[in-house]
């Protein structure tokens, strides 16, 4: 009796074993955005290493018309258990019913930084009026098509009362990194987001715009409704939110959620 005991106990284990392989074996499909993605692809390879989990990634930004973005994406119906995006994009999602609104996590603040081609002098932009000149006297000035490129579009050259001045020079540059067409000299000064400017070679990164004129954008991350893996997903944006891994989100250009 004790050895047949035993051995449904042993048969118990063995099932509950290849239970908790299928579990760890997942295939997460995750969307990310510009802006973080930089940091995750330094933390989703550690992730997968640690769960077992493999991770398939498709990028896009957090709006827009191309058919890259999250929210069209979605729209096609193609597999997601996590979006990585821009808050108010992901707000967006959750009030048409797209995203679980107890599954958002707040990943990192990003701010808008500028680029010149590497060689290039590096003008003081550290405060609004050495901004406003050095955007009044650049040949060229090229911002994103996401929300740093909106905000510089419709509320920085405002702000500095250039408006004018600039619109015949300042283009949004749709799909492609900002900070390449600063490299090739197709313009002469580019703006986006800092951890979207500092991975491109062949540019020079001055700085951020001063503090009184940056537009903070939050990333965030949320789970679908109807996410295959739900559980692993959550464990992913907990990793990805979690104070261990904070040093590698700084050190892309982003910075840490400020603690309330």
């Amino acid at each position: 009796m004790k050895t047949l005991f035993l051995k449904l106990c042993a048969a118990a284990l063995v099932a509950t074993s290849a239970i908790a392989v299928n579990v760890q074996a997942a295939e997460l499909h995750v969307m990310s955005s510009g802006g973080f993605t930089a940091a995750y692809k330094m933390l989703g390879p550690k992730f997968a290493s640690q769960t077992g989990n493999t991770l398939n990634t498709a990028l896009g930004p957090s709006m827009g018309k191309s058919p890259e973005a999250i929210p069209n994406r979605l729209a096609r119906g193609e597999p997601a258990d996590a979006v990585i995006m821009v808050g108010y994009a992901l707000d967006d999602l959750i009030k048409q019913g797209k995203v679980i609104p107890d599954s958002r996590v707040e990943l990192a603040d990003s701010r808008i930084g500028m680029v010149v081609r590497e060689g290039a002098a590096k003008p003081d932009i550290s405060s609004p009026e050495g901004l406003k000149q050095v955007l009044l006297h650049a040949k060229s000035i090229a911002y994103s098509d996401s929300a740093s490129g909106v905000y510089i579009e419709r509320e920085l050259f405002k702000k500095l009362g250039i408006e004018e001045q600039v619109k015949a020079k300042a283009k949004m540059v749709p799909r492609i990194p900002v900070a390449s067409v600063v490299a090739t000299g197709d313009y002469e000064i580019g703006f986006q987001q800092v951890s979207e400017l500092l991975p491109v070679q062949g540019a020079t990164f001055v700085g951020k715009i001063p503090e009184s004129l940056q537009s903070v954008t939050r990333f965030a991350a949320g789970i679908p409704v109807g996410a295959q893996h739900p559980k692993e997903a959550k464990a992913l944006l907990d990793y990805l939110a979690s104070p261990g891994v904070q040093a590698d989100v700084k050190s892309t250009g982003l910075d840490s959620v400020t603690a309330h």
